[in-house]
């Protein structure tokens, strides 16, 4: 990965808090207006969805361990031989 990389990461995870902060935003002046619940609890849900979406994502990017990285190298061998 290079830093191009992560810019695009970045990217992908301000928009998902930006949409997350909607959600909640949203949810929030519904309830307010009295809106239906179903409308208020499905918001509700979006903004728990994209919290834990955003969460998976800065753990499969930012602290993932290469594959190659989990796995270990054949220890050597050694050879018995009688003096």
């Amino acid at each position: 990965m290079n830093e191009a990389h992560f810019a695009e990461i970045e990217k992908t995870l301000l928009y998902v808090s930006d949409a997350r902060k909607r959600a909640e935003k949203a949810a929030k002046e519904l309830k307010r207006d009295g809106a239906d619940a179903h409308l208020v609890a499905a918001l509700e849900s979006a903004e728990r969805e994209l919290e834990a979406l955003g969460r998976r994502l800065m753990q499969q990017t930012y602290f993932a361990v290469p594959k190659d990285q989990l796995e270990l190298a054949p220890e050597p061998v050694e050879e018995l031989t009688l003096p």
